[in-house]
C-alpha cells in the first residue's frame, strides 16, 4: 500500500443483498482521494468492503483470474447482479406509516433504515413519503400548515417535537412512581395505624371478683411462700 494511504471508514460492507454497481461506485469515488487511479491498491483495499456471502465469493476466485479492476468490477457486478431485486424502489416508502402508538423518534428512524436501501432517492419524493406517513395526530397538522420545502426543515420542526413527546413520557414515568419521601410517610402511618389499632385481649371471659384488695392478696401469698418472689433487676448473675 503506498505510504500516505487511508482506507474509507464511512463505507459500508457490501453482504450480497443490494445494487452491486451503486457498491462499486461508491468505493470507487471514495478510493478517489488517496490520489491517481491505482489498480494493485483498488484490488487489494476492495474485499476489505465485503462481508456475508459476498467475502465468501470473493475468496472463491481463482487465482490469476483477475488482472485489472476493472474486470473484478465486472465480475462482481455479473455475479450479484440478482441481488438487485431486493432493492426497494421510492415507491416503497409510500407503505411506511407511523404506528398508533409509535414515538415520532422510533418512525423517523424506521423510516430512515428503509431510505437506505433505495439509490438515488430523490429528495422531493423522500420528503414527499415521510410526511404522508405520519399519524394523524397534532404533528401531522404543524406539517401540513408550515409547510417545511425541505428535508432540514422537516427535521427541524421534528426534532422539537421529539423533544416535548420525551418531555411528556419522563412526567409520565414520574407520576408512576410515587416519591420516596411520600412511601416512607404512607409506609410509617401505616405502622402507627397498626399500633393504634393493637389491644390487649382477655383469656376468659368471666373473673372471680375479690372481696380483698389486692395488695393484702400478694402480701399473704409471698409470705406464705406459695410462690417465689421475682428477681430484682440487675441481680440474676448474682444467683
Amino acid at each position: 500500500m503506498p505510504k500516505y494511504f487511508t482506507l474509507p471508514s464511512s463505507l459500508e460492507p457490501y453482504k450480497g443483498i443490494g445494487d452491486p454497481r451503486a457498491h462499486i461506485k461508491k468505493f470507487q469515488s471514495m478510493m478517489f482521494f488517496n490520489g491517481p487511479k491505482n489498480e494493485p491498491v483498488l484490488c487489494r483495499a476492495f474485499p476489505t468492503y465485503l462481508d456475508g456471502a459476498a467475502l465468501l465469493w470473493f475468496s472463491k476466485l481463482p487465482e490469476g483470474s483477475i488482472s485489472s479492476f476493472e474486470e473484478l468490477a465486472r465480475s462482481f457486478i455479473d455475479y450479484f447482479a440478482a441481488a438487485r431485486i431486493y432493492v426497494h424502489g421510492s415507491d416503497y416508502l409510500g407503505t411506511i406509516r407511523q404506528g398508533p402508538q409509535e414515538s415520532l423518534k422510533d418512525y423517523l428512524t424506521r423510516f430512515a433504515d428503509a431510505t437506505m436501501e433505495i439509490p438515488d432517492l430523490d429528495p422531493a419524493v423522500h420528503l414527499h413519503a415521510i410526511k404522508a406517513g405520519l399519524k394523524p395526530e397534532k404533528f401531522r397538522e404543524i406539517i401540513a400548515v408550515t409547510k417545511p420545502r425541505t428535508l432540514e426543515e422537516f427535521r427541524e420542526r421534528a426534532a422539537g417535537q421529539i423533544e416535548i413527546e420525551e418531555l411528556r413520557e419522563a412526567e409520565k414515568a414520574d407520576r408512576r412512581q410515587p416519591r420516596k419521601e411520600e412511601s416512607r410517610t404512607i409506609r410509617s402511618g401505616d405502622n402507627e395505624d397498626t399500633r393504634k389499632a393493637f389491644k390487649l385481649t382477655p383469656k376468659f371471659d368471666n373473673y372471680t371478683r375479690f372481696n380483698t384488695k389486692r395488695e393484702r392478696i400478694i402480701k399473704e401469698i409471698l409470705n406464705a411462700k406459695i410462690i417465689k418472689p421475682p428477681v430484682r433487676a440487675g441481680n440474676y448473675q448474682d444467683q
